[in-house]
């Protein structure tokens, strides 16, 4: 035991070794008089530029902190303003994160006036890049968020590719900036980031649990059902997020606050609970993870499970009554699920579910449900893809591709595309796959005018 503490303790120390030195090169960056160039806080060619544009400082706070995050999960990267950035360090990044503020009617902050003349006036290839943009606003001005937004569409229209579709933050919000520390969780590989700030929580009861693919080739699949206490709020959208506190799960002995974990909820408040579909994670000794092993088998029914909803605007159903194309694969259909129910709810029928699961016969989560409203009428179309039910392995973007008339169809009807499922495999796949159907251009238009949205993770 006191070897393994021991253990523990170097690593807390390397961790806040490494933090201090971040901190203080950070720190140097901004006191430093003259001109300075980009900093390589850890170096090699594969680190992750994270560039902010700051009017006030936050964004270089906020920036400071993503920093910090990637390089305590061991990631490389390279911290810097945009007014430091030039069309070769973006041509020679392969993955970057931009946290920008906005100014003015709409403008970039002043020190990013050089970057606007210089580098996104122009025309750079940047086919080799991803990214992820978190962009700083307020919603009291009438362009929210807008250079962010014009950041993000320039580097669509030079080749790169969205790891996920702007985050926007309203004022500070800590919502916005805990969805933002759970993407670099998912982007390092490491669901144990701590929090900056821990999200304040409601008990709610664990009223059902059913493991709904046994025998299937893949990790157990869970639909859970919570409903709230008393005094808990009962209200959200479809597209919403529950966020999940592990700290009371019985495999974990550690004390201190754990990172929160984020699940789509695939009910409506009519439903009466939040519904949950948890795929039960493992860990590389083969233990469950805290977050998934807490709801799928930790928790006993009827346990208290600390519970906070997090709305999330950008994945709320289309306003008007448009048609709607929902893409995903493994538990995305939760988000999907729940989008189609409002719909539903709202006489809107016009829906065609594209999705992607291993197996027909174990794999088909919700699969009764939906063939009911298709015989309804309110599913007018389902492509299923099961990738291990034929020799050749067929997912989602291949089915994508074989739609490609009946896609460009709907989009010329009006049609809103929402995909939701894994960050690593199934959305670049599904971008690049939607892409060649429908066009780049009309892709990057699609997803300006907000017909394009995403939840991924």
């Amino acid at each position: 035991m006191s070897g393994i503490l021991a253990g523990i303790s170097d690593a807390r120390l390397y961790s806040a070794c490494v933090v201090v030195v971040l901190y203080l090169t950070t720190c140097a960056y901004f006191l430093w008089p003259r001109r300075r160039p980009a900093i390589v806080v850890s170096g090699n060619n594969h680190a992750t530029l994270i560039a902010f544009a700051s009017q006030t400082g936050f964004a270089a706070d906020l920036a400071n902190r993503t920093a910090q995050s990637l390089q305590a999960a061991g990631a490389p990267v390279m911290l810097a303003s945009l007014q430091n950035i030039d069309e070769r360090i973006l041509r020679e990044a392969k993955s970057a994160l931009f946290v920008v503020s906005t100014t003015g009617e709409g403008d970039a902050p002043d020190p990013a006036a050089g970057f606007v003349r210089n580098v996104l006036d122009s025309s750079v290839p940047l086919k080799e890049l991803s990214y992820g943009v978190l962009a700083l606003g307020d919603r009291e001005y009438d362009n929210y968020c807008a250079f962010g937004h014009r950041l993000d569409q320039w580097l669509r229209h030079q080749g790169a590719t969205a790891l996920f579709d702007v985050i926007e933050v309203d004022n500070g919000d800590e919502g916005a900036l805990r969805h933002w520390q759970h993407q670099l969780s998912v982007l390092s590989n490491s669901p144990d980031l701590p929090d900056w700030e821990a999200p304040r929580y409601e008990r709610w009861r664990l009223t059902a649990r059913e493991h709904v693919n046994p025998g299937s080739a893949g990790d157990a699949c869970f639909h859970i059902e919570l409903r709230p206490q008393a005094d808990a709020s009962a209200s959200w959208e479809a597209g919403d997020i529950a966020e999940i506190d592990p700290r009371n799960s019985t495999w974990d002995t550690r004390l201190e606050s754990l990172p929160h974990r984020e699940y789509s909820i695939a009910s409506l408040p009519t439903d009466g609970a939040i519904h949950l579909l948890v795929r039960q994670m493992r860990r590389p000794d083969g233990e469950p993870g805290l977050g998934s092993g807490w709801l799928t088998a930790g928790a006993k029914i009827g346990e208290d499970i600390a519970v906070r909803v997090r709305s999330n605007p950008n994945f709320h159903a289309p306003e008007t009554n448009v048609p709607l194309i929902l893409i995903g694969n493994g538990t995305g259909i939760a988000g999907l699920r729940a989008l189609i129910k409002m719909r539903i709810a709202g006489g809107r029928h016009r829906n065609w579910l594209i999705f992607g699961e291993r197996n027909v016969a174990h794999d088909r989560f919700y699969g009764e449900e939906l063939e009911q409203w298709r015989a309804r009428g309110q599913l007018e179309r389902i492509d299923l893809m099961f990738s291990r039910d034929q020799p050749e392995r067929r997912y989602v973007q291949h089915r994508v591709r074989e739609c490609a008339d009946e896609l460009r169809r709907w989009i010329a009807e009006g049609a809103a595309i929402y995909v939701c499922g894994s960050l690593q495999g199934m959305a670049p796949a599904v971008d690049a796959a939607l892409s060649e159907a429908l066009g780049a251009d009309t892709l990057e238009e699609l997803a300006i005018a907000g017909r394009y949205r995403r939840d991924v993770y």
